[in-house]
């Protein structure tokens, strides 16, 4: 992890406050965060098309959705550094040259096992790019801009929940020049072009003051520790649960477990570990990790077995899918906007045990529709529950964030932050994964490729429940681990410059 405190100060732009070069550079990295959410969000709605036309078995499916998640996630504990040690303008254009042509081998795979690779690619690419968004943000505003151009940021970051499923739905549906899903990839294309010809002009070259160090040692227990875990989850239902499958996730626990061991015996060298371990000696932060993994985890979950109930149990099209989810971003948009600055400092940790009760509310609620009114549920009847999930997750996950953050100390508020980030991604990893056995096993081999008939559109109706209960339960958890919360936020050690956790 890194810690975006140590930055030195850009060479020009920041000692020029009127100088427009610096909005111009700030147009460029937010682009490229929104090319990043976006493609998360994107795909999800063109799943049923991309499964259709590659004739993707459901693990083939978990793997274009978990495939960049998990990269992305693994990427994430050591971009960052590397844009310290290298320089974040550097590993910005890099990664932006990356994402662009893996979106352009995206658009052009002739198959699933190629549409996977390329994705992984993205996510990696994406790792390298994301982190260095507020860094640059950081260097290149002076403090008195800063509380503008976040505000701009997360504003950017709610459109592109919003338009990512219905952009999607647009462009797979519109099959413009015959190119269907392929589109959705293909879009970052001349973005990522634009973004390296502007990047490369206008953007300033920052490092970190002090000597950074990689761990590679760590990278790669941890890497083997987690796809020891999730590979057998995502193809284990598909071979019928062999005995190697249980035998690898065993494996995984004592190669995780030597991760940890390995970064309490660096920190304890004074060496430089992707995790600061003495952060989980703090009830409060272990709690608020856990109550992330958990929400997370339910999060890819439901939003890979909802996209295919809509589209393969109820019949909707690409972009009725799309907009049917719109009332769920909004939530989320409204909620966290007044969360952090208003609610927060008055409420504490109630706010976030309300998100949490708000968000099992409108499960349930969503869970009694499904299954009263079956195969006939229309988007209109979605929008209460979907609504109320919004508003719960949007009162969980910026709370979330800065309530436990709040009472870290400063030396590692960039290990903290890197630590929630990097356990948000690989949470939704494990929700994909575990779509294998909350969702995927209660459908029948004949719908495993898209071709559904009446009675496998029956299945995705009838699954699509059960997996909710499951989500509900994941919630009710959740709820007690908040109670290991602070009351409220603290700030031990303040530091204005302090750069917000991506």
């Amino acid at each position: 992890m890194h810690d975006r405190t140590d930055t030195a100060p850009p060479v020009s732009l920041s000692e020029s406050p009127s100088d427009r070069r610096r909005w111009i550079a700030l147009a460029v990295v937010l682009t490229a965060a929104l090319m990043d959410l976006v493609d998360v969000t994107i795909v999800n709605v063109a799943i049923p098309a991309v499964q259709r036309d590659l004739g993707a078995s459901y693990s083939a499916v978990q793997w274009i959705t978990e495939g960049y998640v998990l990269a992305f996630a693994l990427g994430l504990i050591s971009g960052g550094r590397l844009g310290d040690i290298y320089g974040r303008r550097r590993l910005f254009l890099f990664g932006v040259a990356g994402f662009t042509v893996a979106s352009a081998l995206c658009g052009a795979s002739a198959s699933s096992e190629m549409l996977i690779a390329a994705r992984v690619l993205q996510g990696a690419m994406a790792a390298l790019m994301v982190p260095q968004v507020l860094a640059i943000i950081h260097v290149t505003f002076p403090p008195s801009e800063r509380g503008r151009v976040f505000g701009m940021y997360g504003g950017i970051l709610g459109a592109g929940a919003i338009a990512g499923p219905i952009l999607g739905g647009i462009l797979t549906q519109a099959d413009l020049f015959g190119l269907g899903w392929r589109s959705i990839f293909l879009i970052n294309v001349p973005l990522g072009v634009a973004g390296l010809a502007l990047g490369s002009r206008y953007l300033t070259e920052s490092t970190a003051t002090e000597s950074r160090r990689l761990d590679p040692t760590g990278m790669a227990l941890a890497t083997a520790g987690l796809l020891l875990l999730l590979f057998p989850l995502t193809q284990g239902r598909e071979h019928g649960w062999p005995v190697w499958g249980f035998v690898l996730m065993a494996a995984a626990l004592p190669v995780l477990a030597g991760f940890a061991i390995h970064q309490r015996a660096l920190s304890r060298r004074g060496g430089a570990p992707l995790v600061e371990p003495s952060l989980f000696k703090a009830r409060s932060f272990t709690a608020g990790v856990t109550v992330e993994l958990l929400f997370s985890t339910a999060t890819g979950l439901f939003f890979l077995a909802w996209i295919l109930y809509l589209q393969l149990g109820l019949g909707y099209s690409p972009l009725r899918a799309g907009l049917t989810g719109i009332p769920f971003s909004v939530g989320v948009s409204a909620a966290a906007a007044v969360s952090v600055q208003v609610l927060v400092p008055r409420f504490g940790r109630k706010v976030i045990q309300a998100g949490v009760t708000l968000m099992a509310l409108g499960i349930l609620g969503y869970l009694w529709e499904a299954q009263h009114f079956s195969g006939g549920l229309t988007p209109w009847q979605m929008i209460p529950p979907l609504t109320v999930m919004g508003l719960g997750m949007g009162l969980v996950l910026a709370p979330l964030t800065d309530l436990v953050l709040s009472g870290v100390p400063h030396q590692h508020a960039g290990s903290a932050s890197g630590v929630f980030n990097t356990v948000q991604q690989l949470a939704q990893a494990m929700g994909i994964a575990l779509a294998s056995v909350f969702f995927f096993a209660l459908l029948p081999a004949g719908s495993a490729h898209g071709h559904a008939s009446s009675a496998g559109a029956q299945a995705f109706v009838e699954a699509f429940p059960i997996t909710l209960a499951w989500l509900a339960a994941f919630n009710a958890v959740a709820l007690m681990l908040t109670f290991a919360l602070p009351r409220q936020t603290s700030h031990p050690d303040p530091d204005p410059t302090t750069c917000p956790p991506l």
